[in-house]
C-alpha cells in the first residue's frame, strides 16, 4: 500500500512534532511544507523530509497533487480560511487544537469539510494516550461506578521569552492565553471522558509575565450534565514545571495518568489485566511541562495513522472536529466567566468574549 501524501501548513515551533510523527509513520509521507518564512520552512524540509517541497504560498500548496492531507499548525487565529480553502480544494485536514476562536468559525468549518466530502480531524491527541484509552474504556464499561469527581492539574512554566518568540504568543485575540492555548488539550479530556458541559465557573489570573496581557493562570471549576463536578488548575507560571495529571474518582476505582503513565489505577475489584495496565505509558517521557517543545510524537502519529485509515475505509477519524467543539465552548464559557465574574451556563451566547 502506497503512503498518503502529507503537507504541513506552517513551520513553526511545534510542526517538528508533526514532521517527526509523519517521518515515523507507515502510512504517511512528508511530500511538502508551507510557510510565509521561507528559511523555516526550509529547515523542517531539510531535517525530517529532503525530498520534499517547499511553499510559501498555500494556493502554490493546495495545487499540489500529491498532497492528500494537510496538517495545519498555524497559530490558533489563522486557522479558519486555511481549513475552509484546503476543504475546497479537496484536501482532507488535521488542524491544531484549538480549531478556532470561535463556535460559529468552527461550524463554518465543519460545514464546508462535510459538504467537500474530505475528513476534519483535531489534534486533541492526548486522548490517544495509552493510559487514557483504558480510563475510557473503564468509564464505558462501569467500572469506576458512580463517578464522584474529575480533576485537570495543569502546573506548567514558560519563561517570558516563550512569549515574545512570535507576536501572537502574547495576544488573547490570537488565542495565547492559557486556557485556550495549553489547557484546552484537558479540559477536553474531561469533556472527551464525562461529555457535555451545563455550567462553568472560572477566574483568570496573570502571576508571572506581567508584560503580556493574557491569563497565565486559571482556576475553574465544571458541572457536567451527569452530575459530576470537574475541577482545572493550569498555569505556565509555576516554576520548574509539573506533569500534567488528570484524576478521576468514582465509587468504585480511581485512576490518575500524570504525563503520559499511569501514578494510580485502583478498584474495588481488581482484575488480572490490572497489573499490565498499570504499567502502561512511559514515566520518563517529557510532556512540555518546563519546555514547550519536549513532547512525544506518538500520539500525533496516531492520530494521522487514523486518518489515513479513515480515508481508505470511509469511516470518520478517531478525533473528530464536531466532537471538540463541545470542548471549544467550554474554554470560551470560562474566558465568559471571567470577564462576567460569574456562573456561565451552557450553551453560551459567545457574542463579545474577546472584546
Amino acid at each position: 500500500m502506497s503512503k498518503k501524501g502529507f503537507g504541513i501548513l506552517g513551520a513553526g515551533m511545534i510542526s517538528g512534532i508533526h514532521a517527526d510523527a509523519i517521518r515515523k509513520s507507515k502510512k504517511a509521507e512528508l511530500v511538502a511544507v508551507c510557510d510565509v518564512n521561507e528559511p523555516n520552512a526550509r529547515k523542517l524540509v531539510e531535517k525530517f523530509a529532503p525530498n520534499a517541497s517547499v511553499y510559501t504560498s498555500f494556493d502554490e500548496m493546495l495545487k499540489d497533487a500529491r498532497i492528500e492531507v494537510i496538517n495545519v499548525v498555524t497559530p490558533n487565529h489563522l486557522h479558519t480560511d486555511f481549513v475552509l480553502k484546503a476543504a475546497a480544494a479537496g484536501k482532507h485536514v488535521l488542524c491544531e487544537k484549538p480549531p478556532a476562536m470561535s463556535l460559529e468559525e468552527t461550524d463554518r468549518m465543519i460545514g464546508a469539510c462535510q459538504k467537500a466530502g474530505v475528513k476534519f480531524g483535531i489534534f486533541v491527541q492526548c486522548r490517544m494516550r495509552t493510559p487514557m484509552r483504558h480510563i475510557k474504556t473503564a468509564l464505558d464499561s462501569g467500572r469506576f461506578g458512580k463517578v464522584t469527581r474529575i480533576d485537570a492539574i495543569m502546573k506548567w512554566y514558560r519563561a517570558s521569552d516563550y512569549y515574545k518568540m512570535d507576536a501572537w504568543r502574547s495576544n488573547r485575540k490570537c488565542g495565547a492565553g492559557v486556557t485556550i492555548q495549553h489547557a484546552f488539550h484537558y479540559i477536553d479530556l474531561m469533556q472527551y471522558l464525562m461529555g457535555p458541559a451545563a455550567n462553568v465557573s472560572a477566574e483568570m489570573r496573570n502571576l508571572a509575565h506581567p508584560e503580556v496581557k493574557i491569563e497565565d493562570t486559571l482556576d475553574a471549576r465544571i458541572t457536567f450534565a451527569n452530575g459530576v463536578r470537574g475541577f482545572v488548575q493550569a498555569s505556565t507560571a509555576l516554576w520548574p514545571g509539573s506533569d500534567v495529571r488528570i484524576e478521576i474518582y468514582g465509587s468504585d476505582g480511581c485512576a490518575i495518568m500524570e504525563g503520559t503513565a499511569f501514578k494510580v489505577w485502583k478498584f474495588k475489584a481488581e482484575r488480572p489485566e490490572d497489573e499490565n495496565i498499570r504499567a502502561s505509558g512511559n514515566a520518563a517521557q517529557a510532556t512540555a511541562s518546563s519546555d514547550p517543545s519536549a513532547l512525544p510524537s506518538e500520539d500525533h502519529q496516531y492520530v494521522i495513522d487514523d486518518c489515513v485509515d479513515a480515508i481508505d475505509s470511509g469511516k470518520e477519524v478517531c478525533i473528530s472536529c464536531a466532537a471538540v467543539r463541545p470542548s471549544l465552548e467550554i474554554a470560551l464559557a470560562m474566558y465568559q466567566s471571567d470577564k462576567l465574574n460569574s456562573e456561565v451556563t451552557l450553551p453560551i451566547n459567545e457574542k463579545g468574549i474577546w472584546d
